[in-house]
């Protein structure tokens, strides 16, 4: 089977797929969100299209089994150069794989899993599909971050499984790793105590680039989503927390525009 030259390296957050009880009605919400176009399969776990922006991969979308009451929700993936040795790992350091590892069709091999905290998460071993080819573009995916109670449950977990060295923020009050590959910056971790949402528990949050976060609350309001927090400023852009009509939940910034015009 033909493999992907360009894979992306071994614990990089690879790809953001969507499970949702309505394909087509999904996607009318994100096209006109985020200018997504749409291509279909691959088809092993049911229907199934990739998101597209000029041509290249952004998000996948799926159907969840009708026979399932689950949340609609975004999941991150990271890269493995073999799923099956990630699958195994995962289990020996506490986790739990729920799906797979399976092929999706010949676009590669896949599990879904969650950490010792429950948080859910993909593993995608490439071979005609790479995962996102574009990130940080208005309408591609920026950033995945895990919320958790404390970021000691699951520190070490993810450095094991994936290679990925966590690199705690000192700071009175402040509970957050970063998780480096290879020296470069892939994800964080920050522990948010009590403010877990007790129905949500620990998961992982996917970052949305957008031209203005404020146009885009407001299009999302329109487009019969909701908004959960924000928008407000960070250290790393304006951003609001939202959910598309279905529940699903994401998160949308943009760079601070800097003193002399330009942007952060």
């Amino acid at each position: 089977m033909t493999e992907v030259g360009n894979r992306h390296p071994h614990g990089t957050p690879c790809w953001v797929s969507l499970l949702t009880r309505s394909v087509e009605a999904t996607q009318e919400f994100y096209s006109h969100l985020f200018g997504w176009e749409f291509r279909p399969g691959p088809h092993a776990l049911g229907p199934y299209v990739r998101a597209t922006l000029g041509g290249q991969s952004v998000a996948g979308i799926g159907e969840l089994p009708r026979d399932r009451h689950l949340p609609a929700a975004w999941t991150t993936y990271f890269a493995s150069d073999d799923a099956d040795k990630t699958a195994e790992l995962i289990r020996i350091c506490g986790g739990t794989v729920g799906v797979g590892p399976l092929d999706a069709d010949d676009a590669g091999r896949l599990a879904v899993a969650s950490d010792p905290a429950g948080a859910v998460f993909g593993v995608w071993q490439a071979r005609r599909h790479r995962g996102t080819e574009i990130f940080g573009e208005p309408g591609a995916p920026v950033w995945n971050e895990l919320a958790i109670r404390e970021t000691a449950q699951v520190g070490a977990f993810y450095s094991t499984v994936f290679g990925l060295e966590a690199d705690a923020l000192v700071s009175a009050g402040t509970d957050h790793l970063t998780l480096h590959l290879a020296g470069r910056p892939v994800g964080g971790v920050r522990g948010v105590g009590r403010s877990l949402p007790p129905d949500r528990g620990a998961h992982w949050m996917t970052y949305f680039q957008v031209a203005d976060t404020d146009e885009a609350v407001q299009q999302v309001g329109e487009l019969g989503g909701g908004v959960l927090g924000g928008p407000h400023d960070s250290e790393h852009g304006r951003q609001a927390t939202v959910a598309d009509p279905e529940g699903a939940v994401f998160t949308v910034t943009a760079p601070l525009p800097q003193p002399d015009g330009g942007a952060r």
